[in-house]
């Protein structure tokens, strides 16, 4: 219900408005009434009418002045002014202040009717308005977070826009300064093809908010500035001194100490290992832009320098300095590692392998792609010089096809380089087999070797490589190959044959037999034999003893 104060210094028309119309069937109360302008203030203090209804001319404040009073105190109030035929001056006046009708005395009600219809109609459209906005001023604080990091995200993408920044700081309520020194720390996930595989969508962004929420603190402890994450995997801090008089040094140090924190708190609390790039001092907002590609192709660099690290722009300048000398790459090196593999040369194959890495980490900008793309090229040479040999084998050609996809994983050329060098070991061990038909000998010597050290609980395909001097890699492809049975297969088929030989035996207890075996548990012992032969220990010695 809207709330009507009825001002008039006649009693007679006072009553009859109040009694012989019928408000409630607009949705209208009357609150009170008052016989004169100053009267009316009072009541208009305390009970906060939403109209009101008055007489021009009165004794000691007139309607005019009241309403002038009102608008300026209580601008929302609607003000319907009842005069007679002369007052048209008055009039004028009214509605200049913020009348929205008026009639003349007397009062007709039928005429009355139609002016509080059409205003009772303007209120509720303002009140449906008042209401609109209110709803759309909730969503828009609801939404506020969601605001604050797209402007963030401009002004690291397109940078700040050149005029009204510093109203859209103030809207969004940040704490930032136009022309304040900044500093972007952009945190770079690793290995991020293991930390996605292994989880969920649900967890992955359980993940992604707990680094965030560890990043934001971390960033209050020591600066103003906010975290917000920009990509899969990358997290960027934009950041300026809590203390405007900050020197060079001691920001240069706190810098630093962020970033140790950071990534120490990560590992700790999230099993995360991170690289974090940092860049120069941006002065003000309009250069953050700059400041975060400085820092992103910091934390890139870890193609380079490693991964886990804190890369500043100084990193990079000494780094980019080394490579100034460096000679450029050459190609006839390529050349020199298919002639020590095809010559079975391992030294020269591994120098080979050193110097092509070398050239590639001081010679490339994009560093991680071309060198990728080597890789590729070399694996693609070595494969072809296996079937141009008849050394190719469907192993091989497995393991290439996994070295493909492992490539694309990897985020250092350390990396690449360990799976380029541990399948052209495989490559030259084919070969050097193929060229002295010595498989079968290989092979003799796998099994020889198993079967000295099957009791051995921590014996690996690592520990028979050695052995052998192979790769575990190759010992496995060339193992099955030759005898159809993976090497823990045959393991287990060795155990399995002494067990039996032993069970025979009533003097041994089958958990001495378990142990004297290689197996600890003698649950997954009982398990396992009853899988290989079909019955229980018990059952077999039962039948054998």
């Amino acid at each position: 219900m809207y709330r009507l104060l009825i001002v008039d210094d006649e009693p007679a028309v006072r009553a009859g408005l109040r009694s012989y119309f019928d408000w409630a069937s607009y949705g209208i109360e009357v609150a009170g009434e008052a016989d004169d302008g100053d009267v009316a203030l009072e009541m208009i203090a305390r009970e906060r009418p939403d109209l009101i209804l008055t007489d021009v001319r009165m004794p000691n404040m007139d309607g005019i002045a009241m309403s002038q009073r009102v608008a300026e105190a209580y601008p929302p109030i609607k003000f319907i002014f009842v005069s007679g035929h002369d007052d048209v001056d008055y009039l004028k006046s009214a509605m200049k202040v913020s009348a929205v009708d008026y009639i003349f005395k007397p009062v007709n009600l039928q005429e009355l009717g139609a002016v509080i219809q059409r205003v009772a109609a303007e209120m509720d459209a303002e009140r449906s308005e008042r209401q609109l906005r209110q709803e759309l001023l909730v969503k828009l604080k609801e939404g506020m977070p969601l605001l604050r990091e797209k402007f963030l995200l401009s002004l690291i993408g397109d940078g700040a826009p050149n005029t009204n920044i510093g109203e859209r700081v103030a809207f969004l309520e940040l704490d930032l300064t136009v022309d304040a020194a900044y500093w972007v720390l952009v945190l770079s996930v690793d290995d991020m093809a293991d930390v996605l595989g292994s989880r969920s969508e649900r967890d992955r962004q359980l993940l992604w908010y707990s680094v965030l929420n560890i990043y934001q603190e971390l960033i209050d402890t020591y600066f103003r500035g906010y975290a917000f994450e920009h990509r899969n995997g990358e997290f960027v801090g934009v950041l300026r001194a809590a203390d405007a008089d900050a020197a060079a040094p001691d920001m240069a140090e706190a810098l630093l100490a962020l970033a140790g924190d950071v990534r120490s708190n990560l590992e700790r609390w999230l099993k995360l290992s991170v690289t974090i790039g940092i860049s120069d001092r941006a002065e003000g907002l309009a250069d953050l832009a700059h400041a975060y590609r400085q820092a992103r192709e910091a934390a890139d660099y870890k193609w380079y320098l490693g991964k886990n690290r804190i890369i500043t722009m100084n990193s990079l300048e000494t780094a980019a300095s080394e490579a100034d000398g460096a000679p450029k790459y050459d190609h006839e090196l390529n050349a020199q590692l298919l002639s020590a593999l095809k010559a079975d040369d391992a030294d020269k194959l591994g120098e080979a392998v050193d110097r092509i890495f070398a050239n590639l980490a001081y010679n490339r900008p994009g560093g991680l792609k071309y060198g990728r793309n080597m890789c590729l090229q070399l694996v693609l040479a070595a494969g072809q010089l296996l079937m141009e040999l008849g050394a190719q084998s469907p192993e091989l050609e497995a393991m290439e096809a996994e070295l493909w996809e492992a490539l694309f994983d990897k985020e250092t050329l350390g990396e690449m380089k360990q799976l380029l060098e541990s399948y052209l070991a495989s490559a030259m061990s084919r070969i050097r087999e193929k060229r002295t038909g010595k498989v079968a000998n290989v092979v003799e010597r796998i099994r020889g070797f198993i079967e000295q050290r099957y009791s051995d609980g921590h014996l690996t395909v690592a520990d028979i490589g050695k052995a052998v001097y192979l790769s575990p890699t190759y010992v496995s492809l060339l193992f099955k190959q030759e005898t159809g049975q993976t090497v823990g297969e045959y393991l287990t088929q060795v155990r399995v044959d002494k067990a039996k030989q032993l069970l025979r035996d009533p003097q041994y207890k089958f958990y001495d037999i378990c142990y004297a075996i290689g197996y600890t548990d003698p649950s997954y012992f009982t398990k396992l034999f009853k899988k290989v032969t079909g019955v229980t220990p018990s059952a077999y010695r039962d039948s054998h003893a």
